[in-house]
């Protein structure tokens, strides 16, 4: 079964072409800059074969009118007619509190998730409108799986997910905490007790990127995590600013005359390390300053890894102690710096490092000590692989 899974953002449409059975990736490429003038398209495939175009891309359903065409494509492509693929999985990051699992994606779900666009203005559509995409480009006959970046979240209870807000407000307006990137701690999840053959783990995943989040995870469920209703709380991320008194949106109204969209903006897109440097929101060009010991860089990082440690050591609390920690995502993977000054923290409670296992990048590692009390990882996440699976699943139970 080949499952083609599309991960729809503002300006960008990444893809890949699975074969489920042998979870083998046949094709994966990525549509960025999209409506942006300057947009190009990449696909590799499991051969090594690459192709790399720059032109315009108007939309969504254009890039995906691209991505058939060199599937397809004699010398480039992987398939000898659509009909090979035969499911598709969309990343859709927000469900409410509707869908706890992926789902078969009809007009009622379409609805949900355009009622869901005020909880997820910057992806929603663009997940919606890469779905609808679909429906134009291919057969009624192929399905179409949505799979929520909430959902895995769904099983933190009501003290962890409320907001101490006027109660009936919060239920009106489903106002509440949800959380995000839950594909990709699923999957971290899944593979750190199939590595340590244990399902019974107290797990703190770091999933650490331009987005950023931590969740606390017991026995493969969600305890806790950092994001909140909106991707905004928690760490402060490469533009987001994460945790923050809510006084000073007043303070910013009333003293600098700004409006809510000018306070939107600097909240998701000025803010975090970006804002804190001055420089940039990405965490090796903050490095690579740091390393000339500009003061602000080096003050974004100490910031970064210091809220990281301290949910790590509020998610201890709430697991009631702690058996790994594992670092994702494209900083928990490759910034061996970064996984050594969160760890130096935690020496306190007995977390040792093997610097020269911490020295590797983007690799699959045990990086702690024998004598280490709690066990360091460094997993690859996969959400794609995650987001077929599930895709998998639902298109099996239809069968039966």
């Amino acid at each position: 079964m080949n499952i083609l899974v599309l991960n729809c953002g503002s300006s960008s449409l990444k893809y890949q072409v699975i074969e489920i059975c042998s979870e083998k990736i046949l094709a994966k490429g990525i549509c960025d800059r999209i409506n942006l003038g300057d947009s190009f398209f990449i696909q590799k495939t499991f051969d090594n074969r690459e192709i790399k175009k720059e032109l315009k891309i108007k939309n969504h359903e254009q890039a995906i009118d691209l991505i058939i065409k060199y599937l397809l494509d004699k010398d480039y492509g992987v398939l000898n007619k659509i009909e090979e693929i035969n499911a598709i999985g969309h990343r859709v990051l927000h469900g409410g509190s509707y869908f706890d699992k992926p789902v078969l994606i009809d007009d009622r779900v379409k609805i949900v998730i355009k009622d869901c666009f005020v909880l997820g203005p910057l992806h929603n559509p663009n997940n919606l409108a890469g779905i609808e995409a679909c429906e134009k480009l291919f057969s009624s006959n192929i399905k179409q799986v949505a799979v929520f970046d909430t959902a895995f979240h769904q099983t933190m209870q009501r003290k962890v997910f409320s907001y101490a807000l006027p109660y009936e407000l919060c239920k009106k307006k489903s106002i509440r905490r949800y959380g995000f990137h839950g594909t990709s701690h699923e999957y971290i999840a899944n593979r750190t007790c199939k590595i340590l053959n244990n399902n019974n783990l107290k797990i703190i995943s770091c999933h650490l990127g331009n987005g950023s989040s931590i969740c606390a995870i017991e026995k493969l469920k969600c305890i806790d995590t950092t994001m909140g209703m909106t991707p905004i709380e928690g760490l402060p991320m490469g533009t987001r600013c994460g945790d923050i008194d809510p006084g000073i949106l007043f303070f910013l109204a009333k003293k600098e005359n700004m409006n809510l969209d000018e306070i939107d903006n600097i909240l998701n897109k000025s803010s975090g390390m970006l804002g804190i440097s001055g420089i940039s929101s990405d965490f090796r060009d903050l490095e690579n300053e740091a390393k000339k010991n500009n003061k602000r860089a080096k003050l974004a990082l100490e910031i970064f890894c210091y809220r990281t440690a301290k949910y790590i050591g509020a998610y201890t609390v709430c697991l009631g102690g702690i058996d790994v920690i594992v670092f994702t995502a494209g900083v928990g993977e490759n910034s061996t710096t970064t996984r050594k000054k969160i760890c130096e923290y935690l020496d306190f409670a007995g977390v040792k490092i093997n610097q020269e296992k911490n020295n590797l990048r983007g690799k699959e590692v045990m990086f702690s000590t024998d004598e280490s009390t709690v066990k360091l990882l460094v997993i690859p996440t996969n959400e794609e692989l995650m987001i077929a699976r599930k895709t998998k699943m639902i298109i099996n139970n239809l069968r039966k």
